[in-house]
């Protein structure tokens, strides 16, 4: 796939930062106003080095100067902007979150920094929150791009809807189009997108371009599309020194309101997730203080007429073993009633691109069907019918491949509408 050609086209005009602009001092010198002054014109230059070393291709010197800036000069916006730009061009997705969450803070009506806060989170996997933020921000982000990145972000049915309108304005340009075409791409719908593509280019160019898409609407992992559209290599991130990081926002307002919703519907299901028990005080920032509440015994009565309770017989350690092992490798699937749950999604079709995401990460889950359930405004996605044992090791197997997943027990989940879809065509033919 030619990374280039395809940022060309759709992204280009995604990382834009804002203009630098410069801090002058008035009124009476002191000590501590000279002292400011000095920082500001020192921060100033940091950023200028940041911004031609950035021109020319420089990354590790953009990096260090614009964290250089941010330093000098903590809650100026552009120069966050400027970092965060950094990061993105180094495939640094997690630091480059952090700088634009942060330029949100200070700038809420930054629009470019929406974009590239959702496509960090995109190149993250963090496809739920990217949506659920591409939408906090939709008055701010055009919709010939923001169309784009909420199809990057699994809901290609939405982005499809977004960009045809944006493309029949009176003032839309070839990017619109062509966005259009690619997200008409990631829908399957190859015939449309060819017709889009070759609005704009000549026939054999537009044939070259949806050959293109056709490798581009595979990807393997969670950064590759956004890594290819913006022409980077992503690498392994350190993150972005805790140093420069803004303080205004307490743990809990900080985080996604998609992410406080899905906790919500994972503690239904009598399971805690990370970010819930993130929320609850088991993990903390280094040198928060945890306070726990006072020990308590709690005594559950038995119902009356229970069976009274016989002391198991004490068996030998490799008989139990034995069993264990025989317990958690089994292969079987007899109809149990234990589920594993991939996510809670804004809506069934945005589910089905989830699962053909996890079928790519996790060959394991080739040949199972889908299953789901409208939980609030979330879809549920999960697959089952297994023992306790079957649906552990199925999960545990997803996470080892960068997936995310809970086991819990039935909930009324039935087969994904796409799957009966599937069976009856099968069975019509």
């Amino acid at each position: 796939m030619n990374k280039r050609a395809l940022a060309g086209f759709s992204l280009s005009a995604l990382m834009l930062g804002g203009a630098m602009v410069g801090c002058a001092q008035g009124g009476i010198s002191t000590v501590s106003t000279r002292s400011e002054a000095a920082l500001a014109k020192q921060a100033a230059r940091n950023a200028q080095q940041a911004t031609d070393a950035l021109a020319k291709g420089d990354l590790t010197k953009a990096i260090s100067f614009a964290e250089a800036a941010v330093e000098g000069e903590p809650r100026n916006a552009n120069y966050r902007a400027l970092l965060g730009s950094t990061y993105l061009k180094a495939g640094r997705f997690t630091s480059a979150h952090a700088a634009y969450a942060d330029v949100l803070s200070l700038s809420p009506e930054n629009g470019k920094a929406a974009l590239n806060l959702a496509l960090a989170m995109i190149a993250e996997g963090q496809w739920d929150e990217a949506r659920a933020s591409l939408e906090e921000h939709a008055a701010i982000v055009p919709a010939s791009d923001r169309g784009l990145a909420v199809a990057l972000a699994g809901d290609p049915g939405t982005g499809v809807e977004l960009l045809t309108a944006a493309a029949r304005s009176p003032n839309a340009d070839a990017k619109t189009r062509q966005n259009l075409a690619l997200v008409l791409a990631l829908a399957g719908r190859w015939t449309e997108s060819r017709q889009i593509a070759g609005i704009d280019m000549g026939p054999t160019e537009a044939d070259a371009r949806v050959l293109q898409w056709a490798s581009f609407a595979k990807p393997v992992g969670a950064a590759d599309q956004v890594s290819a559209l913006l022409g980077v290599r992503p690498v392994k991130d350190p993150g972005q020194p805790v140093a420069l990081a803004l303080n205004t926002l307490s743990p809990a307002s900080a985080m996604p309101a998609a992410t406080l919703l899905a906790d919500a519907s994972v503690a239904a299901a009598g399971e805690a997730s990370p970010a819930a028990m993130t929320a609850a005080g088991e993990t903390s920032a280094p040198g928060t203080r945890i306070v726990f509440a006072e020990r308590r015994e709690v005594v559950q009565q038995l119902p009356r007429g229970s069976a009274p309770i016989r002391q198991a017989a004490v068996e030998a350690p490799q008989t139990r073993f034995a069993a264990l092992d025989r317990e958690s490798t089994g292969k079987s699937k007899g109809g149990g009633r234990w589920f594993v749950q991939l996510g809670a999604y804004d809506s069934a079709a945005v589910a089905k691109d989830a699962w053909e995401r996890a079928q790519r990460r996790h060959p394991a889950f080739a040949g199972e069907t889908p299953t789901g359930m409208a939980f609030k405004s979330f879809y549920r996605l999960s697959v089952g019918g297994y023992s306790r044992a079957e649906a552990n090791e199925l999960c545990r197997g997803y996470r080892s491949n960068g997936g995310a997943c809970f086991v819990r027990t039935s909930a009324g989940d039935q087969t994904a509408a796409w799957a009966k879809a599937a069976k009856v065509q099968l069975a019509g033919r």
